[in-house]
């Protein structure tokens, strides 16, 4: 018993000892699509589809420069007043798009390569409530919070990216507000930040302090490490008109874009799930047409976002199987247009981190991974169907996104891997197990994903642990972070000049800062 004690503890302290990068057993931009829920005959069916949608629909209200610009590359525009954009102009501008997208974290360690099938996982969405897992109940987000959220995520290897999770309900001005989080993100992490803006001369303004951030316009454009997640279309099939402005202030300030329609099937798309892909894939072609009619080649991500009614009473359902049935069926469409893509996949339908929380995020998100979107968005934290959002949650939903990355990574086929000389040793030498093998302990990190808050002891040991809660755990480690962990990546003297130029009103002592 003691050599099976002391092999256990030797083998935990390897476990725990760090991981040179290149060892570790998942990596951002894992690559999936192995799940395929569209039969390859009938992809076309849907594509076909989506430009008919195009082609014989088109699009309500869109804006004079959108009608000008897009009128100029092609498209018409109608006596009804709708734009339409024929099969050739679509293709026009798949041939003029950026493909293999880099997304800029401030620093390059944060980089996000959207090429292939590359998969990595974001935050998103805008909660107006925060989940307080220790009162069991709800309050309104704050600025304070997206701060906050952002540190969380610069402490969650599994989570490549911070797109604002709430609405800072405590900055009454819409100016104010958008700048603020931008802010917030920005000082928070140097992972590759989203947000979104209200009006267009918002961004404009963002986009100047932006540039005091990158240290000046041209090294803003040469690495832009904030995206705009715009929903610049209203489904089904209407422009919306302020949206579209950001979209274009955005495009020519060269921030990239998420073109982002969120329809939601029985609702706002079609009951049938192929229909609801169809419809989402035929407004974000229109929003590339747009984006390349600007700038051709601006950076642009086909954000297809369908959602999920439930039927019976007409509510979001977030965390129901279909979201990760069509989340994955629009990543499969971007790997026959080569696009980068993201979609909103793993949020819950909960209210609180619980069963059936954990459920919903990792059925969905699992889904969506393995069919190797590129960036799933509202993947960690969000619950009550994007009302809420969760602070501790972030470092459960770590665990379960490092999962769905081993599980997206698939199995490595070669030589040393299929092991038979370990086996042939292993049964012919009388050892008869494989624990003390040498191949064993070279790959039980990088072959194996552990959770850091999952419990895999026994019962005794759980018992004699004192019975360790994986929330309470979380709930712990939230505490500790935003305690000790406040990101020193911008200099005082940048944070000086910005809130001498910019209404900034995150107090410098909640930063850190004296």
């Amino acid at each position: 018993m003691s050599r099976r004690a002391g092999g256990r503890k030797s083998r935990v302290a390897l476990r725990s000892a760090p991981l040179a990068e290149d060892k570790k057993p998942v990596q951002p931009g894992e690559t999936g699509g192995w799940y395929k829920p569209l039969a390859e005959p009938d992809i076309p069916k849907i594509v076909d589809t989506a430009y008919r949608i195009l082609e014989e629909v088109g699009f309500a209200q869109a804006t004079p420069h959108c009608i000008e610009v897009c009128t100029a590359f092609g498209a018409v525009y109608g006596d009804d007043q709708r734009l339409r954009m024929s099969r050739e102009v679509v293709e026009k501008a798949l041939g003029l798009c950026q493909r293999n997208l880099i997304l800029h974290g401030q620093v390059p360690e944060y980089d996000l390569d959207l090429s292939g099938q590359r998969v990595h996982f974001s935050t998103a969405g805008a909660a107006v409530m925060i989940a307080d897992t220790e009162t069991n109940s709800y309050r309104e987000s704050q600025l304070q919070d997206l701060y906050d959220l952002s540190r969380i995520v610069s402490n969650c290897e599994h989570i490549h990216m911070f797109q604002r999770m709430c609405v800072a309900r405590d900055v009454e001005d819409n100016m104010e507000m958008d700048l603020n989080t931008a802010y917030a993100c920005v000082m928070g992490t140097q992972k590759h930040i989203g947000s979104s803006w209200t009006e267009a001369h918002h961004v404009e303004q963002t986009l100047q302090m932006l540039h005091v951030f990158a240290g000046g316009e041209q090294a803003w454009r040469a690495r832009p490490f904030m995206s705009q997640s715009n929903c610049f279309v209203v489904p089904p099939m209407k422009f919306a008109e302020e949206s579209l402005e950001c979209l274009r202030v955005a495009v020519e300030g060269g921030m990239p874009v998420l073109l982002l329609s969120a329809g939601q099937a029985g609702a706002t798309a079609p009951a049938c799930l192929a229909g609801t892909v169809a419809q989402a894939w035929a407004e974000c072609l229109g929003g590339l047409v747009y984006v390349n009619a600007i700038e051709p080649g601006a950076p642009a991500i086909i954000g297809t976002w369908p959602f999920v009614s439930d039927l019976r009473t007409g509510a979001m359902s977030g965390g129901s199987p279909e979201q990760g049935l069509l989340s994955a069926a629009c990543a499969q469409l971007g790997h026959y247009f080569d696009l980068p893509t993201g979609t909103g996949c793993g949020m819950a339908d909960a209210k609180m981190p619980d069963f059936q929380a954990g459920a919903e995020r990792a059925y969905t998100a699992a889904a969506a991974s393995l069919g190797g979107a590129n960036i799933i968005y509202e993947s960690a934290g969000m619950y009550a169907s994007l009302l809420g959002c969760c602070p501790e949650s972030l470092l459960l939903d770590n665990d379960v996104l490092g999962a769905c990355l081993r599980m997206t990574k698939g199995i490595a086929v070669n030589s040393e891997t299929l092991s038979f000389d370990v086996l042939k040793d292993v049964c012919l030498s009388g050892k008869g197990h494989y624990l003390g093998s040498d191949q064993t302990l070279g790959v039980m990190q990088s072959e194996y994903i552990y959770p850091e808050f999952g419990n895999r002891m026994s019962p005794g040991d759980w018992e004699e642990a004192g019975k360790p809660e994986p929330l309470k755990n979380a709930v712990l480690r939230k505490k500790e972070i935003l305690a000790s962990y406040f990101p020193t990546h911008i200099s005082d003297e940048v944070d000086q000049e910005i809130r001498q130029k910019f209404p900034i009103r995150l107090p410098r002592e909640s930063i850190g800062r004296a």
